[in-house]
């Protein structure tokens, strides 16, 4: 790997490295995010807007890490199964995210919101799709992104695979 000039463009990351070629990302992007008073609404317990702020997060993270912090793509679909209130006091939660699949300019993600003691608040599936800043309309992946994504999910159900133990759904 050979590291990134200074003047290689905006949301540059001092100390970062070009890629050149499929690489082998860690598998399944995963962040600690605190719980603000301000995700609470009038039930006393995060809103449900909140949970898609908190997805979002972990997303970009994996897509960014997966393909570079210069890929566009804007979210097509979320769909979230609600499993578990989390409140103020639960401090804060764990997101994870892996890929799944990719189309022609689709990719395919799970994620999951888990309270830090542990236990599964939300689970999700989200569709993105690569986005031309220009044309502002989607785009094909390219075969760089693709041998990225193969990488990366294939790494992805590894990690998923080693993590679940009999019954380990929830």
């Amino acid at each position: 790997m050979e590291p990134l000039s200074p003047s290689e463009g905006p949301g540059h990351a001092p100390g970062a490295f070009a890629i050149s070629g499929p690489y082998a990302p860690a598998p399944v992007e995963e962040i600690e995010i605190a719980i603000r008073w301000r995700d609470m609404d009038a039930y006393g317990h995060v809103n449900n807007a909140v949970y898609l702020t908190y997805l979002e997060e972990c997303r970009d993270r994996w897509v960014r890490r997966t393909l570079g912090e210069d890929v566009g793509f804007v979210i097509v679909r979320v769909a979230i199964d609600f499993r578990r209130e989390l409140s103020l006091e639960d401090g804060s939660v764990v997101v994870a995210c892996s890929g799944t699949g990719y189309g022609r300019s689709s990719i395919r993600t799970a994620e999951t919101i888990r309270a830090k003691a542990g236990w599964l608040a939300a689970e999700s599936e989200s569709v993105i799709v690569a986005h031309g800043a220009g044309s502002r309309r989607s785009r094909p992946i390219t075969d760089r992104e693709r041998s990225a994504l193969d990488v990366a999910i294939e790494a992805d159900r590894a990690s998923v695979r080693a993590s679940e133990g009999p019954g380990d759904r929830t």
